[in-house]
């Protein structure tokens, strides 16, 4: 096998070209197309070193995908808060990087709705879409409401998620294309079943700060995937360091291959090199 690239992965750099997927790896400063390998034999090797995200530092194990313990437990962006916006502390003043809490949180999110496994509720910095939605493989995704801050986007998914789901079932996502639903008229019946909600946090923020998203159509996503595996069983890179076999697709942050799948995003900052 020839090696086409090595380096500290990252997520893999997704872009919709029409309705369809296109990936690369992202290997340090190298991209390696991926799209072309689907249906050729591909070996993902572990070289056996981690190095921060952040600082370099070299770390036996990637802590919040990609960083060190060090890092882990200083930087804003590996707060608890970041996986519950609700528990934004910024305004009480103990933010741990202000300046990071002031470009990435106190900016304007998207709440949407997308289907991927099933139905879900999400959040994300308007300047996200659609990356977000391609990095959790849904096939169908709407935006409704623009959110003037992380926290408050965190309020209202707090609020949806009573009725809606707010994770991807990763198994079902690998097993095959989600069934295609009517997601303007979900939209709509989640906005009626928690009108008394929202009111009470435009009340509480402010009409400006949380606004419908009127007269957009959702939009279908396709990825590449030649066939999806009957059973979902997951490489380990850090019980064995070989990941290889045929590339039958890619979705999500997921490769597809015929003897197994891998979460490329789950070995941000490790070592790899790629074979073909």
């Amino acid at each position: 096998m020839i090696e086409i690239g090595r380096g500290a992965i990252s997520k893999m750099s997704a872009r919709l070209d029409g309705p369809t997927v296109q990936y690369a790896f992202r290997l340090g400063e190298v991209e390696v197309p991926v799209n072309p390998l689907i249906g050729s034999t591909i070996r993902l090797e572990y070289l056996g070193a981690i190095h921060c995200t952040h600082c370099g530092r070299r770390t036996k194990t990637s802590f919040s995908q990609g960083y060190c313990y060090p890092c882990m437990t200083k930087l804003a962006q590996c707060d608890l808060c970041i996986m519950s916006p609700e528990r934004c502390h910024f305004d009480a003043g103990t933010c741990r990087d202000p300046a990071w809490g002031e470009q990435f949180c106190m900016t304007d999110h998207v709440v949407y709705l997308a289907n991927s496994s099933g139905v879900k509720v999400g959040i994300t910095r308007a300047t996200q879409l659609p990356t977000r939605w391609l990095d959790q493989g849904a096939s169908q995704a709407l935006p409704i409401l623009r959110v003037a801050t992380r926290q408050q986007s965190g309020f209202v998914e707090d609020l949806f998620r009573s009725q809606v789901a707010d994770k991807t079932n990763w198994r079902a996502l690998l097993k095959g294309d989600a069934v295609s639903v009517d997601l303007p008229a979900i939209r709509d019946a989640l906005f009626d079943s928690c009108a008394q909600g929202l009111q009470g946090l435009q009340e509480r923020f402010g009409l400006q700060a949380i606004q419908t998203i009127a007269d957009v159509e959702p939009l279908e996503i396709r990825y590449p995937v030649e066939q999806y595996p009957a059973k979902i069983v997951s490489f380990n890179l850090d019980k064995n360091p070989i990941a290889e076999g045929t590339l039958l697709g890619v979705k999500g942050q997921y490769l597809i291959f015929d003897t197994g799948v891998i979460n490329i995003r789950k070995y941000t900052a490790y070592q790899l090199a790629v074979h073909q």
